[in-house]
């Protein structure tokens, strides 16, 4: 080939790359760090939470799993409506219920039938959501419930297919879509789900994702089970608030979301038109203020009713929080925080030994997996110790230890065992609830904790071993 024929090419290349990746409606923006994508998603302050799907036709939030294809039928479906309607409350970003605990997907899914393209409607909503928010300037995130039980992933139940099926299911959204800026997960290591993160592997679900779009946020709404301190498998810490979750404004120093239903119920009733919804000022000056203030996004649900519209009563108050709260742009810049912890913890159920304490609080009250309960030496203890102990020898990277509040260790050692050998992973002072120590791969039947005493009696919720991908 020539050298003009060679530069044509090159020229015809760079014309068509982004065109092609255009087309397929994949992100070209470059791999940022987790940071500064926090940060990114706080100072987006406000959004608009969308729950509608198959829940929406039967007047309930858990329906019949079921339930027919053929009762999603809405007859007006208008989702440049919703991103109207965002933009008059000043929101700057929709999240929409891809798919929800009953497992009906409202998007073009080719991994079960069980999903709009077989309802009346034969239309692909996530595509119609995504095109029109980002038509009126808003940013996309998508809700994705791990719970689904039309297809029978539920406790006790859960198989290879099942997790071919969810990684399927992320794919297909993650690639067809264009820029996810976050995806919510649910029903997943929440107590009233009983899906572990062993059961369907987090960490492999985390680094799927960030494969396909490494600027997703991942935000999993597990926190009821896990102390506030730590990113325990999420980017971004929730607060559910219907579901008692509440952000502490005054001590919070890590990127969060915190989300309630402007009226009663996360999807529309029938009720809704006719029911006032709350109080527009309410919303603004008791959660969206504060909440801002704290490191914390507010997103507010708002339920499209059964033609596919919102509500008129809804949009009055949408448009009055437009009114009287302004969006102005970036916040506080974010407290520096560990990264998240994504891996199995392999100390769960391990043998656990320790020094002497109450039956109430034996050792193995500090690796069940439950904040909850703890681990709490006796008193008369001088130098506490507790020890996790392998069935055999394993690798790992990363010890994360859960003091309770206030806290009752400040210095202290970590070591592992090896060959017959104790080694130092860490000594000295670490005054923070949540002890995160991350260092070099190293191998061992053991790992324990050799606490001096301060004047607290030692008291540990969970005492966590991890091998982390890096």
């Amino acid at each position: 080939m020539k050298r003009p024929d060679q530069f044509l090419f090159l020229i015809l290349l760079l014309i068509f790359i982004p065109v092609l990746c255009w087309a397929q409606n994949k992100p070209l923006s470059k791999a940022k760090d987790l940071t500064s994508l926090q940060q990114d998603f706080v100072d987006l302050r406000f959004g608009m939470f969308i729950h509608y799907n198959i829940p929406t036709y039967m007047d309930e939030d858990w329906p019949d799993p079921d339930a027919s294809p053929a009762i999603f039928n809405p007859k007006k479906l208008d989702c440049e409506q919703w991103a109207k309607a965002a933009k008059s409350a000043n929101m700057t970003y929709g999240c929409l219920t891809t798919k929800h605990h009953s497992g009906f997907a409202i998007w073009d899914t080719k991994t079960t039938d069980y999903n709009v393209m077989n309802s009346p409607l034969k239309r692909d909503v996530v595509k119609e959501y995504v095109n029109a928010f980002r038509k009126n300037g808003l940013k996309v995130m998508l809700y994705y419930s791990i719970l689904d039980t039309h297809h029978k992933l539920r406790p006790n139940l859960i198989t290879p297919e099942h997790i071919k099926m969810i990684k399927a299911q992320l794919t297909e959204l993650l690639t067809n879509y264009g820029e996810i800026n976050a995806l919510i997960i649910d029903g997943w290591d929440a107590p009233w789900s009983r899906i572990s993160y062993d059961d369907v592997p987090f960490e492999e679900i985390y680094t799927l994702i960030k494969s396909i779009q490494p600027n997703c946020l991942v935000m999993d709404l597990n926190a009821a089970k896990y102390p506030s301190e730590a990113l325990y498998y999420t980017d971004i810490k929730s607060y559910e608030q219907g579901a008692g979750q509440h952000i502490s404004k005054e001590t919070n120093k890590l990127p969060a979301l915190s989300c309630l239903p402007l009226q009663q119920n996360w999807f529309w009733k029938t009720s809704f038109p006719t029911t006032p919804v709350k109080d527009p000022l309410k919303m603004v000056n008791d959660n969206i203020i504060p909440f801002n203030n704290a490191y914390c996004n507010f997103i507010l649900n708002v339920a499209p009713n059964r033609d596919g519209l919102i509500d008129d009563n809804a949009l009055a108050a949408l448009k009055e929080i437009g009114k009287v709260w302004k969006n102005e742009g970036a916040t506080q810049k974010l407290p520096a925080a560990d990264a998240p912890i994504i891996s199995p913890n392999l100390a769960k159920n391990q043998p656990a030994d320790g020094s002497w304490s109450d039956d109430m609080n034996i050792m193995d009250f500090a690796n069940d997996d439950n904040f909850n309960t703890t681990w709490k030496v006796n008193p008369r203890v001088d130098k506490p110790w507790y020890e996790v102990e392998f069935r055999k020898e394993k690798a790992f990277n990363m010890v994360v230890i859960a003091d309770k509040t206030p806290v009752t260790i400040r210095k202290y050692k970590l070591e592992y065992r090896l060959d017959g050998v104790w080694k130092t992973i860490f000594s000295g002072e670490n005054a923070h609830k949540i002890k995160i120590h991350r260092f070099d791969t190293v191998y061992g039947d053991k790992v324990r904790i050799k606490a001096e005493q301060t004047g607290s009696t030692v008291e540990i919720a969970e005492f966590g071993v991890f091998n982390e991908r890096r």
